[in-house]
């Protein structure tokens, strides 16, 4: 008799991050099913590039359209009509791409997602570089989030956040050591042709480029 792989979800944007996310969960034998979300996010062309990986490796993926919630997060310079910030993530600046109680609300789906699946698991890419920015990105969100999961349902499910205590270049080391091509990857915040290479998206990808000593494989309309 042949034994069922263990299910898990991944939350899946398109970026770098969740991409080495999405190939940890399939490297440890796991039945993945990706779950992108569009929240009305300027740089939606990450959905696309979400969807043609998926295509690629065979993996159930699902575009969950929630820009009807859009009005109550419009504030954000990632959802409403502000421009993108440029700069590193460590300027006060960068405050204003946090998008309100979005991993709550994405995880929250993601969970239900799971449980209907019959999946104990559900992954995303969170690392130490967003917590000084993103507070649902912190550890002490995700183990309060982790509680929820197991108590919200009949089933328990556990939030997975391999990276959480790792930096970006961490991430693109672990992937690079598995063979990934981070051409199939969309970082920047502004959802143009190429990449800006001002945003605090693109300075913190190239710096983990710079890290590892190789040279990122998308092209920028400026050097950072």
């Amino acid at each position: 008799m042949t034994q069922t792989s263990e299910k898990a979800v991944v939350v899946y944007s398109g970026g770098m991050d969740s991409f080495t996310v999405l190939h940890t969960a399939i490297k440890s034998g796991l039945e993945v099913y990706a779950i992108s979300f569009n929240y009305g996010q300027k740089h939606s062309k990450e959905l696309q590039i979400a969807a043609d990986v998926c295509k690629a490796l065979n993996i159930e993926h699902k575009v969950v359209d929630i820009t009807a919630i859009n009005s109550l997060m419009a504030n954000s310079s990632l959802t409403g009509d502000a421009d993108i910030p440029e700069g590193h993530y460590k300027g006060d600046n960068m405050k204003s791409t946090v998008v309100p109680n979005r991993n709550m609300v994405l995880l929250s789906m993601a969970i239900a997602y799971a449980v209907s699946l019959e999946a104990g698991k559900v992954y995303y890419g969170a690392h130490s570089g967003d917590h000084h920015i993103y507070p649902d990105c912190r550890p002490e969100f995700v183990e309060a989030m982790n509680a929820v999961a197991h108590i919200a349902n009949y089933q328990s499910v556990d939030i997975v956040t391999p990276f959480i205590h790792v930096s970006k270049g961490d991430i693109l080391k672990a992937g690079l050591e598995m063979g990934l091509d981070y051409a199939n990857t969309w970082t920047c915040y502004n959802g143009r042709e190429q990449s800006c290479g001002k945003c605090g998206a693109c300075h913190e990808r190239l710096e983990a480029f710079a890290e590892q000593g190789i040279t990122d494989p998308l092209s920028y309309e400026t050097a950072s």
